[in-house]
């Protein structure tokens, strides 16, 4: 900026003040006074108003709650337990979702606590928040930039930009190049003035892109969803229906407005109602999704939103990241391969090892090379980006450290050792490894590699790869579950590497070469396992490709590279030593980077699903009955068979708490596609077995002028007798901790009966000879039924499930 030019705010700066002496204090006030300051906080998009919102003002807690409301204002508050079910899984829902946001508005970006800048000519350390625009950024070997800069000095500035472009090499900088916030200086130091803050860095920007709200696809949630609104648009009509019926039992409209036995007929409409939406069934699969994050807890996997859970079990393809997925991200000293004897090589590669402005390849030479020359150097040549070496001099010797074909360029010499190096480079770097040459010659007097220079010792490095990895690997190629590695690194580098952990990628696909039409790169993805130099936008791309062929995808990454392709996947997993913003967006965070996390993770899903496949059939099973109870009833005229408290009591003995122990149970069932449908294919018949039981009964009674109390118990009976029955067909194969479960409810069941406070509460009587020959009889029939209903569940709809699984996978 020339002398004395303002910037936006009117404030003048000085150049050479900015550069040398950094900014007073008044300088500072200023930009503070308009803003201009690196604070930042980027909220998630939802409030807790609107986490509140989306879990209390359901139009499930709207059913219930206007049935609540009407039996208190009726005086029948005995018969309103349904409302402490709604209460439970709107509070649950709640408290995870807030969990989740609390974790997203924790991860900041920028993890360094404090940046170092000039002030009124002398360094200060000071927090992120408080840099301001045109502060003088200090950069050092590990500091993390804080803000957006242009360079104004560079001594060998060396910055790690791999958590935002993806590329792992470190990037060279001089004067007027730009730094990026989030980007790590790894060798050298230097200065820069910052030119952008807050929202406006390139980091926070990118996070706020990333960082906007999006639910996680959940077939159970959809499901249950979908279930929801068909059982809404049979409400209103189901209720005039029943309400209707039970006016004229109580002998018409005229009559019962005026005796109040409205009150009555209102009661049995709401108990047809309630019935009909599956009360439990959301609670449970809450509860299922909490205590699967609970436990993956423990395992340091951070579940940010419950369906998750479940859907790391559905995926059938995952992309991978290399850095810091399947390797640690960090340089490993490999081996040294002399080509020529000369004494000393050591001492020099210890040399390199310690130097302050040392970057990692340098860096990974200090723990194998220890003995330092005798001599103090003479000179030296820094390494530049552009030459691709560097050299130092001790007394009369000159050592070049550098990649093979930058000190020895390709040239048609029939020197025996250049071809060795020559050969055994390109041999070693075909394997993945990264290779460097310690050359010696006679100093020159430029920066040029001295004429007579000779290849003393190749040198390899590698990547660490996670010891994890390969085993992880495995188990998902055991679960066919397609694998892509997308990665912004050389792809032959990166294919060596896939190969070392056991994938059958023979090379790897250089993304610039990417076609954009749709189908030709869907083509592509399918062909190749291995993508090199993809860009953050192409790892979308990629993605985005995936999921419009149908497929369920899992990203997995740690830069903010990954970030948006990590935000687009079905299933987004970040390691927790890479970028916050990448974490923040991810719906799977692994705490401790063990890559190892996801087989747990496939197999928490995988119990959920299939545990609450089984519990569903319960519920629906429930809502099909009592749906058709209610049109069958009103349809007959007949008065409803059951009071709102008796249908709570048998519905938690029956269905509610075996549940809750159904629904946690270990199960390693494999996910197959279709569990709506399979699960209404058993609900459906069973609940026309038990309506037809129930109404053959009802009537039957009713044609023997039964009281209507006694006509209450034998249907309350009747409905716990198959109701146990459902959850014992239900449970097979029947374990013994499953037979205590089913024992205690009988138990239960037999309690309820015969104890007098509950008898009284729930208005049961003695039931005569007949009533009891009638319920013995239904029972027996709606069994037999039930139990051909599931024979023929079995074998149709699981060998329908197995076939569309076996089409999936090919």
């Amino acid at each position: 900026m020339p002398e004395n030019e303002k910037d936006q705010s009117g404030t003048a700066v000085r150049e050479d003040v900015v550069s040398t002496q950094g900014l007073s204090a008044a300088d500072v006030a200023e930009r503070v006074a308009a803003g201009k300051t690196n604070a930042f906080v980027q909220d998630t998009s939802r409030s807790v108003w609107s986490i509140v919102r989306a879990n209390v003002l359901t139009l499930f807690n709207g059913i219930i709650l206007a049935c609540f409301i009407v039996l208190f204002a009726i005086g029948r508050w005995q018969d309103a337990l349904f409302g402490f079910s709604a209460i439970a899984n709107a509070v649950i829902g709640s408290v995870q979702e807030y969990r989740a946001k609390r974790a997203l508005d924790r991860l900041a970006l920028l993890n360094a606590p404090h940046a170092r800048v000039m002030r009124e000519g002398s360094e200060a350390e000071i927090p992120l928040d408080d840099v301001v625009m045109d502060d003088t950024l200090i950069l050092r070997a590990g500091d993390q930039v804080p803000a957006d800069g242009v360079v104004t000095r560079s001594r060998g500035l060396q910055v790690d930009e791999s958590m935002l472009t993806g590329e792992s090499d470190a990037v060279e900088k001089q004067d007027d190049d730009r730094v990026l916030s989030g980007s790590v200086v790894v060798a050298g130091e230097g200065t820069a003035v910052v030119d952008r803050v807050g929202a406006d860095s390139f980091a926070n920007s990118l996070a706020a892109e990333a960082k906007r709200f999006s639910l996680v696809a959940s077939e159970l949630r959809s499901s249950i969803d979908r279930v929801l609104k068909w059982v809404t648009w049979f409400v209103g009509p189901v209720a005039l229906l029943v309400l209707n019926a039970q006016m004229i039992a109580q002998g018409g409209w005229s009559q019962a407005s005026a005796s109040g036995a409205w009150r009555e007929a209102a009661t049995a409409t709401i108990a047809s109602v309630v019935a009909m939406v599956p009360l439990g069934l959301v609670l449970m699969t809450s509860i299922a999704f909490a205590v699967g994050a609970v436990k993956l807890a423990r395992q340091q996997v951070l579940v940010q939103e419950l369906p998750a859970v479940e859907g790391l079990a559905r995926v059938d393809i995952i992309c991978l990241d290399k850095t810091g997925t399947l390797t640690q991200g960090d340089i490993i000293f490999d081996a040294a391969h002399p080509l020529v004897t000369r004494p000393g090589w050591e001492a020099v590669l210890s040399w390199y090892g310690v130097q302050k402005d040392a970057n990692a390849t340098a860096r990974s030479l200090a723990g194998h090379f220890t003995q330092q020359p005798q001599d103090h150097e003479r000179d030296r040549v820094p390494f530049s980006s552009a030459r691709k070496w560097s050299a130092v001099v001790f007394g009369n010797d000159m050592w070049i450290l550098g990649g093979p074909e930058m000190v020895f360029p390709a040239h048609d010499s029939q020197d025996p050792v250049l071809q060795k190096l020559a050969s055994q480079s390109t041999e070693l770097a075909s394997t993945g490894r990264r290779t460097l040459v310690l050359a010696h010659g006679t100093p020159t007097h430029d920066e040029t590699v001295p004429a007579d220079a000779v290849p003393v010792v190749l040198l390899t490095f590698r990547e660490n790869i996670r010891s994890d990895a390969a085993e992880t690997l495995s188990y998902f190629a055991a679960q066919e579950v397609d694998v892509r590695i997308i990665s912004g690194d050389n792809p032959q580098t990166v294919a060596a590497i896939a190969r070392e952990v056991g994938l059958d990628a023979p090379h790897g696909f250089d993304a610039r070469g990417l076609p954009d039409d749709e189908q030709e790169l869907l083509q592509v993805i399918n062909s190749n396992v291995v993508f090199g130099r993809v860009s953050p936008d192409q790892k979308k791309r990629i993605v985005v490709a995936l999921k419009s062929a149908g497929r369920t995808v899992a990203m997995t990454g740690d830069g903010v590279n990954d970030a948006l392709a990590i935000k687009e996947a079905d299933i987004g997993v970040a390691m927790n030593s890479g970028a916050a913003a990448t974490k923040a967006v991810a719906r799977l965070v692994l705490l401790d980077g063990k890559f190892s996390h996801l087989p747990s993770v496939v197999a928490e899903g995988r119990q959920v699903i299939a545990n609450i496949e089984r519990v569903s059939m319960l519920f629906l099973t429930k809502t099909a009955y009592a749906t058709f109870l209610a049109i069958a009833f009103g349809i007959l005229l007949l008065p409803f068979p059951f009071l709102p408290r008796q249908l709570s009591v048998t519905d938690g003995l029956t269905i509610g708490i075996p549940a809750f122990f159904l629904a946690l149970l270990p199960n390693a069932q494999r996910y197959i596609p279709g569990f709506l449908r399979r699960s209404l294919t058993f609900a459906v018949p069973a609940g026309v077995s038990v309506t037809l039981g129930l109404a053959a009964y009802a009537k039957l009674a009713a044609n023997l002028s039964i009281p209507e109390a006694e006509i209450r118990t034998g249907s309350t009976l009747i409905l716990a007798i198959i109701g146990i029955w459902i959850l014992v067909v239900l449970s097979r194969p029947v374990t013994r901790f499953k037979g205590m479960v089913i024992g205690a409810m009988m138990v239960g069941l037999v309690l309820v009966y015969s104890v007098r406070i509950a008898r009284d509460f729930l208005q049961f009587t003695d039931p005569t000879l007949p009533t009891a020959l009638l319920v013995l009889g239904t029972s027996v029939a709606c069994i037999a039924l039930i139990e051909i209903v599931r024979f023929v569940h079995r074998r149709v709809a699981y060998r329908d499930a197995e076939e569309s699984r076996q089409r999936l996978s090919k």
